[in-house]
C-alpha cells in the first residue's frame, strides 16, 4: 500500500536506535525525508547511512533534548533545510527507574524533562509549520501510565502527561486539520529492553514468565510493528483518526491474562 508519504518531511526524536530507529527506517522505504533526532552524532549517523544504503533519504541533528533550548534549535534546523515539516514522532525517552520511596525532587523533575517536556516544546515550536502542511503528531507513550510497574514513578508520570496531551492537541488543533494520536507501547523487543532483560539474574525465566503472558502469540511486540502503525497514523490513509490511544502490544494491556495460558 502506497502511503502518500513520498518527499514528506517527519521529524523522529530518539529515531537512531530501537523504536524511533524502525520508525526512521520505514518511513525512509516509504519515501520520507526523515529528521533523526538523537543524543549521540555517530549513533545518528550510523542509522542515516543504513537509511541511505537501502535507497532513502535522511538528515540527523544530534540534540539532548533534556536541555529545553535545544527543541527549538531542532526545529529551526529542519526549517533551515527543508522549509516545511509535515510530521513529528515524538519518540525519545528512558524508563529511567525515578520512583517514589528512593526517588528525590531532582530525579523526578529530570524524568519529566527526559521524557515529556520535550515532546510538548517541539510540537510547540513546529506548530506554525505544521498548520501550514496540515501535518501530523505522533506520540510514543508506554502502559506504565495505565498498569503501573513499580519504581518509575518519574516515568509513569510523564507517559501519562504524553496520552493526556494527544488527547488534548487532537481537541486544540482540530480547527488546522491536525490529526494527533499515540501508540501505547507495552513489551516491546529493543536494544534497552534486551540490556535491561540480560542484567537481571533470572533473565530467561522472566523473559519467559513476561512472553507467557502476552495473549496474541505469547511473544514480545516487534520494534517494526510499531512502526508500522505509526507510519499508517502520519499518512492520510488514517485521514479520520484522532485523538486516540493505540496499544500495539497484542493484547497486553486489555485482554484478560489468563487467555495467555489458554
Amino acid at each position: 500500500m502506497d502511503l502518500g508519504l513520498k518527499d514528506k518531511v517527519v521529524i523522529v526524536t530518539g529515531g537512531a536506535k530501537g523504536i524511533g530507529a524502525a520508525i526512521a527506517l520505514l518511513l525512509a522505504q516509504e519515501g520520507a525525508q526523515v529528521v533523526i533526532v538523537g543524543r549521540k552524532a555517530t549513533d545518528n549517523q550510523k542509522k542515516l547511512n543504513e537509511i541511505i544504503q537501502a535507497g532513502g533519504r535522511g538528515y540527523a541533528i544530534e540534540a539532548e533534548l533534556n536541555n529545553p533550548e535545544n527543541s527549538k534549535k531542532v526545529i529551526d534546523e529542519v526549517l533551515k533545510a527543508f522549509g516545511r515539516i509535515d510530521g513529528i514522532v515524538n519518540n525519545a525517552g528512558h524508563n529511567d527507574g525515578v520512583g517514589l520511596e528512593k526517588g528525590s525532587y531532582e530525579g523526578f523533575i529530570e524524568s519529566i524533562h527526559k521524557n515529556v517536556v520535550h515532546y510538548y516544546l517541539l510540537v510547540h515550536y513546529a506548530l506554525p509549520a505544521l498548520i501550514a502542511s496540515k501535518g501530523s503528531i505522533v506520540n510514543i507513550s508506554s502502559k506504565t501510565a495505565e498498569v503501573g510497574q513499580g519504581n518509575t514513578s518519574g516515568y509513569a508520570a510523564a507517559n501519562g502527561a504524553r496520552n493526556a496531551l494527544t488527547r488534548e492537541w487532537a481537541v486544540e488543533l482540530l480547527k488546522y486539520q491536525i490529526r494527533v494520536n499515540a501508540i501505547v507501547v507495552a513489551e516491546c523487543w529493543t536494544p534497552q529492553y534486551e540490556q535491561w532483560i540480560k542484567a537481571l539474574p533470572d533473565s530467561e525465566e522472566k523473559l519467559a514468565d513476561i512472553t507467557s503472558r502476552i495473549p496474541l502469540g505469547n511473544r514480545m511486540t516487534t520494534a517494526e510493528e510499531i512502526a508500522n502503525t505509526t507510519a499508517f497514523l502520519l499518512s492520510e490513509k488514517s485521514s479520520h483518526t484522532t485523538g486516540q490511544l493505540l496499544h500495539i502490544d497484542g493484547g497486553y494491556v486489555h485482554l484478560d491474562r489468563a487467555l495467555a495460558n489458554a
